[in-house]
């Protein structure tokens, strides 16, 4: 991504939809330049906030380019903060690279890198660093809660609750640092630094201690649900992989060892994103690039929220009792009559036998982990902020009546943490990472 400071006092321009052949493209404009750009193109400027039709001409041949619609958006009232302005064309890849091409010359104008939109909307108050992401998470989302999730980080969710925190941080800091002043010779009074003190930081720290103690659910959702499918060689793993995939997405074969590495597929269950993993079988072998295989199928196993046991239904007498967050299931089940226990899954992915029922087995694990997908914190970075700022704030009662002096340093890095969060701390660094993979135009 460009410096950001190379884009001050320049206009941005951007594609705004997706590329390719469509029925309409929008083509996006923020800054000091866009009023000039719109009427040079488009001729009289529009009421804002309102699509209208236009001629779009190149204003230096004067040919007309596309009849399509023009918004404009004059700032601060936009999502940028800047003024702005879009042209809603025809899809075709000739129309918006002319318009491209017309916007690349004039005074002031520069393409825009993929998130600068967003960039200027957190730079200028328009977003937090925890929406910014969100609008990140939004773009993203394959399943329904990962949306609903992505769109409470959007509408502020997060930023409102650290925001509360850090103002009761800030506060504790406040009369901290007061009483410090105030005291005689260094000496603290019962008034300045007490217990109350001490309490109120410990309970703050409670607070977002609760939010950590989530089970991690904001991120599982936002990552998936990974299921590794484990088991010896042929026991039925990318073939039972490609039919709950809907599609070869392993290669099948009756020699042991065909998959060596793990290959994933993501899937949407009920609206809860879940990622199916193969893995090489488990074995003894010689082969090192098998071994290599299989021991990534361990540390695999290792990392899962889930781990599928599959043992074909002639060979389940010999299968180990899995572990608790494990299932097992018996595969290639008209090989027999009937299951060999009771309590297993057993499926025949070749026929589909017993997948709906393992789809329901994996929808309610994944249910039960994912917790509805309710959690406040969504990123490691949120993550690792947090837990900070509650080392912090647990340290000051400990603090307060050997060193008191060291109270206000720890509320005050309590703080900084806090702010981290949201983009009060370190923003443009946060911005630069956030950013590297986000779309172009937003």
């Amino acid at each position: 991504m460009a410096d950001p400071a190379d884009h001050d006092g320049l206009t941005l321009f951007a594609p705004a939809s997706g590329f390719g052949r469509a029925a309409v493209s929008v083509i996006r404009i923020s800054g000091p330049a866009c009023r000039r750009a719109l009427e040079a193109i488009s001729g009289s400027l529009p009421a804002p906030r309102r699509l209208s039709l236009r001629a779009i001409r190149d204003p230096d041949s004067r040919e007309t380019i596309d009849r399509g619609l023009v918004g404009w958006f004059p700032g601060p009232n936009s999502f940028t903060g800047e003024d702005m302005a879009e042209f809603h064309l025809h899809g075709g890849l000739a129309v918006r690279t002319a318009v491209l091409r017309i916007l690349a010359r004039l005074p002031g104008c520069q393409a825009a890198g993929p998130g600068d939109f967003t960039r200027r909307a957190a730079l200028n108050g328009r977003l937090d660093l925890a929406q910014a992401e969100g609008i990140a998470d939004l773009i993203d989302a394959e399943t329904e809660a990962q949306r609903r999730q992505a769109l409470r980080q959007l509408d502020g969710a997060l930023g409102r609750q650290v925001g509360a925190w850090r103002e009761t941080a800030i506060d504790l800091l406040a009369r901290t640092e007061a009483a410090l002043d105030f005291s005689d010779e260094g000496d603290v009074d019962d008034d300045g630094l007490d217990a109350a003190l001490a309490g109120n930081a410990e309970a703050l720290s409670k607070q977002i201690q609760a939010a950590l103690g989530d089970g991690r659910r904001g991120e599982r959702l936002r990552e998936g649900f990974f299921v590794v499918l484990a088991g010896p060689p042929n026991a039925g793993k990318s073939t039972l992989l490609n039919a709950l995939a809907g599609r070869e997405a392993a290669i099948v074969s009756s020699l042991p060892g065909t998959t060596r590495d793990a290959i994933e597929v993501r899937c949407d269950l009920g609206g809860l994103p879940v990622v199916l993993v193969d893995t090489a079988g488990l074995r003894e072998t010689d082969d090192p690039v098998e071994s290599e295989g299989i021991r990534r199928t361990r540390r695999r196993m290792e990392d899962a929220d889930l781990v599928l046991h599959l043992l074909p239904a002639d060979e389940a007498g010999e299968a180990a009792t899995p572990p608790q967050r494990g299932l097992a299931v018996q595969t290639k089940i008209d090989l027999l009559a009937a299951l060999r226990s009771g309590d297993d899954l057993g499926v025949c992915a070749l026929s589909g036998a017993g997948l709906d029922a393992l789809l329901d087995a994996i929808r309610a694990a994944a249910e039960v982990s994912l917790g509805g997908g309710d959690g406040l914190v969504t990123r490691e970075r949120h993550r690792d902020a947090l837990t900070r700022a509650c080392s912090h704030l647990d340290r000051v009662a400990s603090r307060i009546t050997s060193a008191p002096e060291l109270v206000a340093e720890d509320l005050r890095l309590a703080v900084r943490a806090l702010g981290e969060v949201v983009g009060h701390v370190g923003v443009e660094e946060m911005l630069d990472h956030l950013f590297a993979g986000f779309c172009i135009g937003k």
